[in-house]
């Protein structure tokens, strides 16, 4: 780079996406501030040149297409444009590319608040029904869409805000689903032709906000910043390269200057890889020893600089930091001299002689006599310089004053990276010519996975038993080793998530129940009681039905449907879905089907109910809470169930642990369906019968929650009680709990009083009865089916 650029330089032929400029355009800003003032502009001369006298809009747009079929054709289009809304951020947070997607949002959350605070602002200023017809449309009832509409501008900024060249079909799909509703709208007298105008260009205006406010990519440094700091310094820089990224995220580059090489790390505040490393070791206690969780720039670099110094004093030939620079508000550049390390991954094995792995304990136990530890020990973080002395970098986890447990915890990851290289015999014999019996005798308790750090970890998995070599090696050349190994404890993920879950809901259930008069539950009303308790008969009637459309062999009904009472006594003891599926693969099996035929036609059926219930949780969802026969805007509800999927999809693909916990969780539903469908489509009888009871079971559920609901004198949208009921279905399916006992109890409480509007007061008596008939109530029948079943030779 030439010494006052300000970019790379072309000479050197590098072209490191890197180090571009922070991309906040001007342009954006530009673009802005003159659609902000064209929507002032136009509003102004509209005020001006209309009294409140003009005639009121033509009527003949809205008789071209009745209202109903408007509502439809808006309805699918908004539906399209929401679900690919959850499908784009989905494709973006898979490809890591959370800027774009934060823009994206920013822009609709821009579009949407701005143009109500617009309309509001709008209507206050004028004199009631005084806003001119050209922009007041004559069936316009809410300030999100008169005059402008709210939805569409956030929908047109979103679409705007994210580049989607690398989907075309996506992006015509949306264009096409928000111009349908913008027809729609228009048609149907919702809004004007100038208001819609104005609704385009304010979401036009708020993606270029969002685009300056957030940027649009990954904010770095201006090189010439670094390049004016080093100069600070004394440096003259000649050639910057990108070396990629440490173990906590940081960029590093190589900086070449007259006078030497310099190594630079750049630490950004709003780089959160590393800090929700950090946040999640110490959470799960998945550090060796629960490592302090350093936040913040300034105490990160205090503590590199605090290691460095450390080292260097104990006489580590660790790289010394140089000088420390600022880049701008949360950036800081470490910049410490160049240091040319072969690490112990690259070095051959055959110079891995006796002498050099004794050189690479003694210089572990250097820093342990001084009481610092690395903490972080692994085959790239240990390595030797030219002249052959040994090396420990990425110092930067690592701890002064420590404890003799962390120098044993450190102990046991040398003798486990040098064993992975040379042997068991070799790094066990090597460690006692150097540190001693004692030492790696205290270091045996803590030879096991826990104790190891991350990296080192994650090669072990393919290296299973070097551990146990090692501890069969140390016990024989050191008899006197405790062989019992420490009780290094760490939380699994699944005691974490249980733990948060449970104490979310209990808080959520202490506030709801505050002020719950708990003996209105013996009020309930008899003949709405009655009522639910035929809905949750008619829902095993359905279970039958949808059985018996699956399955290719003739079955009962009533045997089927005392099969259904069966699976309600089992699934008390298993996870919810899988007694049912257990039971009726039983029971098929007995009726003449082969093994393979029943898994895959039960299977099948419940693989249908899986998949169609996404589809109707969104239905209900877009029908609850929204005015689509007024202004056909989705209401509040699909936007976040929508959000709800889309984040649940991208944790399930992003984590690989979630990922394989789904797959083993969802293969016995879609195992050997494909098929079982094929043949199913063939028989047009059996589809309806499948489908129609799948819905039905759907509907007979939401009716006894209805029911139970009006029992105690309260009353809901049925839509949104179909949303309540899809999602604490979906969440009891998710809980490892027996039929989702706790679960589904709290998400039911929680959606009625939430989403549907039923005060606490009535939900939870509504819910217990509910609870009662559909999962209590059937046990005792279906135990005495079960037994009925098993002599008649059905299971």
């Amino acid at each position: 780079m030439k010494p006052g650029g300000d970019g790379a330089s072309r000479g050197d032929g590098e072209r490191l996406a890197e180090l571009r400029p922070t991309a906040r355009r001007p342009v954006d800003l530009l673009v802005a501030f003159a659609g902000a003032l064209a929507i002032t502009g136009v509003l102004l001369v509209v005020r001006a040149t209309t009294d409140g006298d003009t005639a009121p809009a033509p009527a003949e747009l809205r008789t071209l297409l009745p209202p109903s079929l408007l509502a439809l054709i808006a309805g699918v289009a908004n539906m399209t444009v929401v679900v690919l809304i959850g499908v784009t951020a989905v494709e973006r947070l898979l490809r890591r590319e959370f800027r774009q997607i934060v823009r994206a949002l920013t822009a609709a959350a821009f579009g949407y608040g701005l143009t109500g605070a617009v309309n509001v602002t709008l209507q206050a200023m004028a004199a009631p029904g005084a806003l001119p017809d050209v922009l007041l449309a004559p069936e316009s009832n809410s300030v999100f869409t008169s005059p402008l509409h709210a939805y569409l501008a956030g929908a047109v900024a979103y679409v705007r805000a994210l580049p989607l060249g690398h989907l075309p079909r996506v992006r015509a799909a949306m264009w096409a689903g928000i111009a349908a509703t913008s027809a729609s709208v228009l048609l149907a007298g919702v809004t004007t032709a100038l208001a819609l105008v104005l609704t385009v260009l304010a979401g036009w205006t708020c993606a270029s906000m969002a685009s300056y406010a957030v940027g649009l990519s990954r904010p770095v440094p201006a090189t010439g910043r670094l390049i004016r700091e080093l100069r600070r310094f004394g440096w003259e820089p000649l050639g910057l390269h990108s070396v990629g990224t440490d173990a906590d995220g940081n960029q590093r580059f190589a900086v070449d200057t007259v006078q030497r090489r310099l190594d630079v790390v750049l630490i950004r505040a709003d780089d959160t890889t590393g800090l929700w490393q950090r946040l999640l070791g110490a959470v799960m206690l998945r550090g060796p020893a629960a490592p302090s969780v350093l936040l913040g720039v300034q105490r990160r670099v205090e503590h590199a600089a605090l290691m460095d110094y450390a080292a260097r004093t104990a006489g580590a030939a660790a790289p010394r930091v140089l000088a420390i620079g600022e880049l701008g508000l949360g950036t800081v550049a470490l910049v410490t001299e160049h240091m040319r390390v072969r690490t112990l991954d690259e070095t051959d094995t055959t110079e891995l002689t006796d002498p050099v792995l004794d050189a690479l304990f003694a210089e572990l136990d250097l820093l342990h006599r001084h009481r610092i530890t690395h903490g972080s020990v692994n085959g790239d973080t240990v390595g030797r310089r030219l002249d052959g002395r040994v090396v420990f970098t990425g110092m930067a986890t690592g701890t002064v004053a420590a404890a003799p447990l962390k120098a044993s915890l450190d102990v046991a990851a040398l003798l486990t990276v040098v064993a992975l290289r040379v042997g068991e015999d070799r790094a066990v014999d090597s460690a006692i010519r150097v540190l001693g019996r004692e030492a790696v005798a205290a270091a045996l308790p803590f030879l096991q996975t826990a104790g190891m750090p991350f990296a080192l970890r994650r090669r072990l998995r393919s290296h299973r038993k070097v551990l146990g070599a090692l501890r069969g090696r140390i016990t024989g050349a050191v008899p006197e080793a405790p062989a019992r190994p420490a009780r290094l404890e760490r939380m699994r993920p699944r005691t974490v998530v249980s733990v948060v879950v449970a104490t979310a809901v209990g808080v959520a259930l202490a506030y709801q129940l505050a002020g719950v008069d708990l003996s209105t539950i013996s009020d309930a009303d008899l003949g709405w009681t009655a009522a639910a308790f035929g809905a949750s008969t008619l829902c095993m009637v359905a279970a039958a039905m949808a059985l018996m459309g699956f399955v290719p062999i003739r079955l009962g009904l009533w045997t089927t449907v005392l099969v259904q009472y069966a699976g309600s006594f089992v699934r008390i003891a298993a996870p919810a879905g899988l007694g049912s599926l257990a039971i009726n693969t039983r029971y098929v099996a007995q009726m003449g089907a082969s093994p393979g035929l029943a898994i895959s036609a039960v299977g099948l059926s419940q693989a249908v109910g899986l998949i169609l219930h996404v589809p109707l949780l969104l239905v209900c969802a877009y029908l609850t809470g929204t005015a689509y026969l007024a202004d056909f805007s989705p209401s509040p509800t699909v936007i976040v169930v929508t959000a709800a999927l889309s984040v649940a999809v991208a944790l399930v693909l992003l984590l690989p642990r979630l990922r394989r916990a789904v797959l083993e969780r969802a293969r016995p539903y879609f195992q050997g369906t494909l098929p079982q469908l094929l043949d199913l489509l063939q028989h047009p009888r059996r589809v309806v019968m499948g489908i129609g009871g799948t819905l039905l079971l759907t509907v007979g559920f939401v009716m006894c929650l209805a029911f139970s609901v009006a029992a105690f004198g309260g009353r809901a949208d049925i839509a949104a009680l179909a949303v309540v009921f899809l999602a604490g279905n979906a969440i009891g399916s998710a809980a490892p709990t027996p039929g989702g006992l706790g679960a589904v109890e709290a998400a039911l409480l929680g959606g009625l009083t939430t989403v549907a509007g039923v005060p606490a007061g009535v939900g939870l008596p509504a819910v217990l009865l509910y609870r009662l008939l559909t999962f209590w109530l059937p046990v005792l029948p279906g135990w005495a089916a079960f037994h009925w079943l098993q002599r008649r030779k059905a299971l």
